[in-house]
């Protein structure tokens, strides 16, 4: 098994140096693991990060689900090579970008076929509403509590959390319900004698809130800001048939589950769900800025999104990104990512699983594929840490080698797919060790 390496200063006196010179000119709003961490990552192989003080780091983070074939994976990077010496820019047609819709239209569940290409989930997520809006003749939006979709004007009405605070006024027409988030339910129900309580709620809302002109319901199949949340089986199921009655689209947002992180391509192949729209990005480009939507045929020609520039980008679908996205994906399949996901994942959730007996702080394990969640609490509560607390276990467990998603209490574990399973298992063995040290601390 690889052993964690301990450090002594993090960041390093190198890394430190180059933070501070870059903040000195660098608007703040960077993310909260690169203000925490002020690491500067020199390079990156498989699922180990360094820095450039040679530290080195377990990565359970993936650019937060992004680094999908993790750093420096050869195919990947002779793909690029080979292309940024061609041509990189462009709207024209292109080898690369042919065979990835190809690709995404024999991936795609049912009969989703049609693909536009973007550079960002937010910009995606508005082209999706866009398109719902020309497809159906309507105007307003259905979201959830949790929900995150992206951080520009068009989609902040749909975010569930106080990121838009101070942010308004917001665009009208968007509502939003408590998503089936059973572990915390924001009615105190219990799954399954609750009989989908939050659906029969939100049939009530859009009944009496909403002038039943709903253009699309937009949602995660697994809510990963929220802190890679599961709804329970048949749920997804339920809200496509709600957007049938309402004469709506059902747009699966999948920038973080897509593209085999859940143990199947899409997280919505979990529960045999076809929506009208699917969103992807993030790991979908391996690290080169790619999103898009793909739909079914009769909902992609809906005018006026469908006119010619109606739905275009200047950067989506470029030559460059064309390429990193084929390879990525291509990849994925040809090594067998998804299967790989699948059984690493039962593996680290099972051992996660066993930290609710072990651990007072931990409760709630959740997740599929490599894709997990879990919330940190005052031991014998369901009150989440503080985030002094968590802050102190994300710097801890930095300083032994692992970098991960825990300086909240609602932890997201996202590595990059091709971590392997020795990798993996060290990465937990240490944040377990560094848990168990938190517990003791407010215990004693």
């Amino acid at each position: 098994m690889i052993e964690a390496q301990r450090l002594i200063q993090i960041p390093g006196p190198k890394s430190k140096a180059v933070f501070d010179a870059e903040a000195r000119y660098l608007a703040p709003g960077t993310q909260t693991v690169a203000l925490f961490s002020q690491l500067c990552i020199d390079r990156g192989e498989g699922a180990i990060l360094y820095d450039l003080d040679g530290n080195r780091y377990i990565d359970l983070l993936a650019g937060v689900s992004v680094a999908s074939l993790g750093y420096a994976h050869p195919k990947y990077v002779a793909a690029l090579q080979r292309q940024v010496a061609r041509i990189h820019v462009g709207s024209f047609a292109t080898e690369h970008r042919a065979a990835l819709v190809k690709l995404l239209a024999e991936l795609a569940p049912g009969d989703l076929n049609r693909t536009q290409l973007y550079s960002s989930g937010a910009e995606a997520v508005e082209a999706a509403v866009r398109l719902a809006k020309s497809r159906t003749g309507h105007q307003e939006l259905i979201g959830f509590w949790g929900g995150f979709h992206g951080k520009t004007g068009g989609v902040l009405p749909l975010l569930g959390s106080s990121f838009k605070h101070a942010l308004g006024p917001l665009m009208p027409g968007a509502y939003l319900s408590p998503y089936a988030s059973c572990a915390r339910c924001a009615f105190d129900k219990t799954f399954p004698s609750c009989e989908w309580h939050c659906v029969d709620f939100l049939r009530k809302k859009i009944e009496v809130e909403t002038t039943r002109n709903v253009a699309a319901i937009i949602v995660e199949p697994i809510q990963g800001t929220a802190g890679n949340v599961v709804p329970p089986p048949g749920y997804l199921k339920l809200l496509r048939q709600l957007a049938d009655e309402l004469g709506a689209l059902l747009i699966c947002d999948e920038m973080i589950t897509g593209f085999g992180r859940t143990g199947k391509m899409f997280a919505i192949e979990h529960e045999g769900v076809i929506p009208d729209i699917l969103t992807v990005g993030k790991g979908f480009g391996g690290g080169f800025p790619m999103s898009g939507i793909i739909a079914r045929e009769e909902v992609a020609f809906a005018k006026p999104f469908a006119n010619p520039s109606g739905s275009s980008s200047s950067y989506g679908g470029n030559p460059l990104a064309a390429a990193a996205a084929r390879i990525t994906v291509e990849t994925i399949i040809e090594e067998d990512l998804v299967a790989h996901s699948r059984r690493l994942g039962a593996t680290m959730l099972a051992e996660l699983k066993r930290w609710e007996a072990d651990l007072p702080i931990v409760s709630d394990v959740r997740g599929r594929g490599l894709l997990l969640g879990m919330d940190l609490v005052v031991p014998g509560t369901r009150t989440l840490l503080d985030k002094k607390t968590t802050r102190w276990i994300f710097d801890t467990l930095l300083a032994r080698g692992v970098l991960a998603m825990i300086y909240n209490p609602e932890v997201r574990i996202n590595p990059p797919l091709v971590i392997q399973e020795d990798e993996a298992m060290s990465a937990l063995a240490t944040m377990k060790d560094v848990l168990s040290e938190a517990a003791d601390r407010l215990t004693a």
